[in-house]
């Protein structure tokens, strides 16, 4: 792209070089502030979001504060003050209220798509938050007597224009390419799923004999497996009994719910991110709450009905600990339980657990409901042939998916290099 033909010195550190031709002054010149106190009543209440600003989310904090909100008009730009909520802002396409911790501006003399480019700026995003206050970053709030002292660049009305549609053409194209790969990358697990449960359902011989296997979830299965309780293969405990307070950057490993339910696990073998830590004192008061090799950690509750039966499968032999709401599976032999981790990750073996399991927006996973499910059991060696077979699987998909993800990522990047390069004038449009 080709860059103005006169640049002058902004003397904003955040800016740099600007055309020449461009206007600099405080945000405040282009901004009146809203105030208005209104009740949610009356206004429909929104969430301030990286996505931009919409209807109130169902995981939104609610407050019994219901009356003393801002005012938002359509038009209007929000931004959250917070700096834990860094990127949260957009201009509103809706009438409705925000939360006392937003600030609220109404674009003058302004074009109100360059402005929220602008805004969205990583640079601007920057700059908003260095000019705040407070005590430690994740308390740092930005006022808008702050943030009005800004200093800014505006290039005139009409290029204001042309940017705003320069850049709604260019991330609408790249929006359009990640949403593709992003698609692809949906495919990819949904074949994952396929693979997997076709193979621990029926093994890797599409001419074996099968026979009935006389349960609801699964229907005909190897006439030569067997079909077992869970409770014959492990007996159960519980994680650790501390909280979020009682980790520590160091010490004895622990697998916590929320390490369970991450993404970063996949259910058939322990990854590093899904470690923390606890102190040694727990080897002696809390013994019963170790891990071995071969056992299961499954996460005692779930937010949605889809991490039901999420669990994270010991496949080393190191210390490490079931942590805070968590049930261990203990197994009562050696013999390696992968293809156990693989069957546990199908939506038709979990669908035993979703029946059973009780709650409205957190479902409770129990000792007794764990107690009541059934497993398949090939013969030892066809586990292992089948696990081995699932791994090569994963190992394909998973760098199939990498490299889309990585393709993700440059794009973006690329998306916000070009917003942060437009908006201030360091390359032009054509």
């Amino acid at each position: 792209m080709k860059q103005y033909s006169k640049y002058k010195d902004s003397g904003i550190e955040w800016l740099g070089k600007v055309p020449e031709h461009w206007e600099i002054g405080r945000l405040g010149t282009w901004f009146i502030e809203r105030r208005t106190k209104v009740s949610d009543k009356e206004y429909e209440p929104l969430s301030v979001t990286k996505n931009g600003i919409l209807p109130q989310l169902e995981s939104a904090a609610k407050t019994n504060d219901g009356d003393n909100r801002k005012l938002v008009l359509k038009g209007d730009y929000v931004i959250n003050s917070r700096s834990d909520r860094k990127g949260s802002s957009g201009l509103s396409s809706l009438d409705g209220s925000v939360s006392l911790i937003n600030i609220v501006i109404q674009p003058t003399n302004i074009n109100p798509q360059f402005c929220e480019y602008l805004f969205k700026s990583e640079a601007f995003v920057e700059e908003y938050y260095r000019n705040g206050h407070g005590i430690v970053a994740d308390l740092w709030t930005t006022r808008y007597d702050e943030m009005k002292n800004i200093s800014i660049v505006f290039p005139p009305l009409s290029e204001q224009q042309a940017i705003a549609d320069f850049l709604d053409a260019k991330c609408e194209q790249i929006d359009r390419a990640v949403a593709q790969k992003e698609r692809v990358i949906e495919l990819l697990n949904e074949r994952r799923q396929i693979i997997v449960q076709r193979a621990v359902t029926r093994g890797l011989n599409p001419n074996t004999p099968l026979k009935d296997s006389g349960i609801d979830w699964i229907g005909q299965i190897p006439e030569h497996w067997e079909v077992k309780r869970l409770k014959n293969n492990f007996t159960f405990g519980k994680g650790l009994n501390i909280t979020k307070e009682n980790l520590q950057e160091k010490g004895i490993p622990v697998i916590n719910y929320g390490q369970v339910h991450s993404k970063q696990n996949n259910g058939v073998c322990v990854s590093e991110n899904i470690i923390k830590y606890v102190d040694d004192k727990y080897l002696t008061t809390d013994p019963k709450c170790l891990v071995q090799k071969n056992d299961f950690i499954f996460a005692d509750t779930s937010e949605d009905i889809e991490g039901v039966g999420n669990c994270a499968y010991i496949d080393i032999d190191e210390t490490i600990f079931a942590g805070y709401h968590t049930i261990i599976l203990h197994a009562k032999n050696s013999c390696s339980n992968k293809y156990l981790a693989f069957l546990f990750l199908t939506n038709c073996w979990r669908s035993q657990l979703r029946k059973l399991v009780s709650g409205i927006k957190v479902y409770s996973i129990t000792q007794s409901i764990l107690n009541q499910a059934s497993i398949l059991v090939p013969p030892l060696s066809e586990q292992q042939a089948i696990a081995d077979y699932l791994d090569g699987v994963n190992e394909k998909i998973d760098r199939a998916i990498n490299i889309k993800s990585e393709e993700i990522t440059r794009m973006k990047e690329y998306r916000q290099t070009l917003i942060n390069s437009v908006v201030t004038g360091k390359v032009k449009i054509e």
